[in-house]
């Protein structure tokens, strides 16, 4: 199980996008994207047979999931996050701080 799932709502803790929030669009591996953030220009040649229109497109670049931290809504702030096993063998995440389950 990964501490990053899609859906997400993360904060960005290194690089040029720094301290900024915004939810996982997708996790590719050890990666993830993030809306809003990391935006990246790409010089792309038109392509009438998929319809698409040349130019300068931005989109979201993927950023190492070493670099965002889980958002919690109740301390405000990016936190850890550990793994609870429950009794009936089913694994739940938690925010290492306070304890409380992140997907209630």
């Amino acid at each position: 199980m990964n501490r990053i799932k899609k859906g997400d709502q993360v904060v960005v803790t290194a690089g040029k996008d720094k301290g900024k929030k915004g939810d996982v669009v997708r996790v590719l591996g050890d990666k993830v994207v993030v809306s809003n953030v990391n935006i990246v220009k790409r010089h792309t040649k038109p392509n009438p047979q998929a319809g698409q229109a040349g130019g300068v497109i931005e989109r979201e670049a993927p950023i190492h999931i070493s670099n965002v931290m889980l958002f919690n809504p109740a301390s405000g702030k990016g936190e850890r996050i550990g793994f609870k096993v429950l009794e009936d063998g089913r694994k739940l995440r938690v925010f290492r701080s306070s304890g409380e389950a992140v997907d209630a």
